[in-house]
This record gives C-alpha cells, structure tokens and sequence, in this order.
C-alpha cells in the first residue's frame, strides 16, 4: 500500500530565520535582500513537475509584501496556512501576544488567498509541553490542525518529549501533524527535512522515510524557500549557527527532486483527511 506522505514548506526569508536574529533585527528586515518570492517559485515548479500538492505555511509579513506570491501557490492548487506573523517564538510571547500574531497573520493570508487558513506551524517549532494555552488559542482562533510537534530532545531550540510520534489528536479537538521522527534505541531521532535533510546523506533521510512508510506512517516533511538558495548573502554567525544554516544549500533543490520522485506526497490537509476520518 503506498502511503501519502505530507509535504510543507515555511515561507519565510533566509534573514528571519531564529539562527539569524542576533545579526539582523526584525526592525531591519525591510533593508535587506527579499529572496523568498524567487525561490519559492523554484519550489513550485517542482510540485508542477511532479503533480503534487503541497501546503505552504506563510509568515504574514512575507504575505504583506509578496500578495502575489500568495496568489501563485493559491494558483497552483496548493494549501494555504499560516506561519504566524512576525516570526516569534511562541514560547517567549503572552498569550495576548501570540494571539495578536496569529490574528494579524490569518486575516492577511485569507484576505489574499480567498480561502480559510485551517492549518498551523509555529516558527522553530516552538509549541512545547510547557505552554499547553497555546493549543487552547489555536482552536479558538479557527484552526483545525497544528504541525509544530517535534518529538525530540536533540534541538536546543524546540522539543516536545513524551507526544506521541505519529498524527494524533490533542484533548482539546486540535489535530496534530508531528514533525516525523524515527526511533532508535530509546532516542527519537529527527527525519523531518530542513537541515536535517542538507544535513544527512540522501541514501540515510530515504531509509529513514522509507522506515516510517514500512510501518505505515507517514513521513511529515518541511522544507524553507532559503534551503533552495547557495547564493544567499552569507551572514557572520556563530559556528554552530553559521553550519546549520549554510551546510549543503546547493545539494537541495536536486534531492527535494529526488525525494518527490522516490515518495508519494500530498498536502497537510489531505493527510489530517486520511489520518483522521470522518
């Protein structure tokens, strides 16, 4: 049986990212290089080629600037979600505030797209075990589903220990897409795309995929406009910064193709219908 695998990129810019934020401040973000519109068109065409649907979590400040962006991936038959507003860590906001930003962030993407935006994911992944009121806001301002999860312990900046590893869904009614990871030992280990994509080699994240696929799960893969683009303006960052960001740019754009021609994908939304039927 071919298992439908969700496939999702966070539309930010490469200067928004969390690794970036000591060196650009959100208040120079207007002086620097927008890039997001030409590499997001890279990813476009590969779902053109592909045939495939995909779901694309939008920051509200990059919908603010590129309506036309919007207007393109509406165009191609894709998902519209959001991706909060000013890419703020959830965990460092109040709740007032983390409303706001999804409230900003939902009425420029629906006022842009002409459909409802259903689907979540937090910058960085940064709905944890500690701020449960988050999920609480979410189903109260609309959403249907969330994808912020990452069940591992081996990022400093996210982690959502004991979630269960697979869709699920939370007390509260929310769906939750976890970003996927696989088990070894009594470790999760993470093989959900981004730099753990630039990062591995390609025959090791497709094992990994074709593990959660033997088992019957899906695999739940994110990818950022930025990942596609070598020619970024290279920043100075901290090292370990500086490798997460930058490792292995140029090798992604040919083994997201490669990826959508080994694996069956559809979008976020087509996964919460199958993983959650009526």
């Amino acid at each position: 049986m071919t298992i439908l695998n969700g496939l999702s990129f966070d539309i930010e810019d490469w200067f928004q990212v969390e690794n970036l934020k000591g060196a650009i401040a959100a208040g120079n973000w207007d002086s620097c290089d927008l890039r997001v519109v030409s590499n997001t068109r890279k990813i476009l065409e590969l779902l053109r080629q592909h045939d495939t649907r995909a779901t694309f979590f939008i920051l509200g400040w990059v919908a603010e600037r590129c309506p036309d962006l919007v207007r393109e991936i509406v165009k191609g038959g894709h998902e519209i979600a959001s991706h909060g507003y000013g890419h703020e860590l959830v965990y460092t906001q109040s709740p007032d505030e983390f409303r706001r930003d999804i409230r900003r962030s939902i009425e420029i993407i629906e006022g842009l797209a002409g459909t409802p935006v259903r689907g979540y994911r937090a910058p960085s992944f940064s709905i944890t075990p500690d701020i449960p009121w988050s999920l609480d806001i979410l189903l109260e301002e609309g959403f249907t589903y969330d994808s912020s999860v990452f069940p591992t312990s081996f990022h400093d900046r996210y982690g959502f220990n004991g979630s269960s590893r697979f869709p699920f869904r939370f007390g509260n009614g929310l769906f939750e897409l976890p970003l996927s990871t696989v088990r070894v030992g009594n470790r999760n280990i993470p093989a959900a795309g981004g730099g753990y994509f630039r990062l591995y080699p390609y025959r090791l994240f497709r094992y990994l995929c074709e593990r959660l696929n033997t088992e019957g799960k899906p695999l739940i893969f994110y990818l950022h406009p930025w990942e596609l683009d070598p020619e970024q303006p290279r920043i100075p960052i901290r090292s370990d910064y500086r490798f997460r960001h930058y490792v292995n740019l140029s090798k992604t754009e040919k083994r997201l193709n490669r990826l959508m021609g080994d694996f069956s994908f559809g979008a976020m939304n087509q996964l919460v219908e199958s993983s959650f039927p009526v």
